[in-house]
């Protein structure tokens, strides 16, 4: 796989929640970090994602806002 971003975290699916449109996929990484992303439906069934499958979280944004309490 050859991608243009620069932000590519290797993981394991943690855990799968389909709904009626979009799936949410938990992807957990080596350092215990949890990455949540919301993907439709189809793209999660074409991937085959399930339970302990290998992915990568692919992190490209233009923004990305920092806050602090």
């Amino acid at each position: 796989m050859e991608i243009s971003a620069r932000n590519v975290l290797k993981g394991k699916v943690k855990d799968v929640n389909p709904g009626a449109v979009n799936t949410e996929v938990v992807i957990e990484l080596s350092n215990g970090v949890e990455i949540v992303s919301i993907i439709t439906k189809d793209s999660a069934e074409r991937l085959g994602l399930t339970d302990g499958k290998a992915v990568y979280a692919v992190v490209k944004a233009s923004d990305v806002m920092v806050a602090t309490d």
